[in-house]
């Protein structure tokens, strides 16, 4: 997995869904950026958060958008993992299938190809 083509990927396809949906997608960011903030879970929390819902519901890019920014916010191997296992435990075989790809996400990212 080319884990900087899959980010390339999804950041020109919102940018495109950016300009023919304006509204609905600034609607979607202000969203993103009002849940995503600090508050009784730190913004790093809300990304372990999302990295297990990621695999368990199965979005490639959505994996590999919040492993990247676990990982900006300062998230640990362990505690991307632990999520990813609890993504596991309630997503069942899918998701376990699933799994693989944040830890090459998190691989990619952390150097260790």
């Amino acid at each position: 997995m080319d884990v900087q083509k899959t980010l390339e990927g999804f950041n020109q396809g919102v940018g495109k869904l950016a300009k023919e949906l304006p509204r609905v997608m600034k609607g979607f960011r202000d969203l993103h950026e009002a849940v995503i903030s600090d508050g009784a879970l730190s913004a790093k929390q809300k990304e372990l958060i999302a990295i297990g819902i990621a695999v368990a519901i199965r979005c490639h890019y959505c994996i590999a958008v919040h492993v990247a920014k676990a990982l900006e916010l300062g998230a640990t191997r362990e505690e991307i993992m632990e999520a990813v296992g609890v993504a596991v435990l309630m997503g069942g075989g899918p998701a376990a299938a699933y799994a693989t790809e944040a830890l090459q996400v998190l691989d990619s990212l952390a150097g260790k190809s």
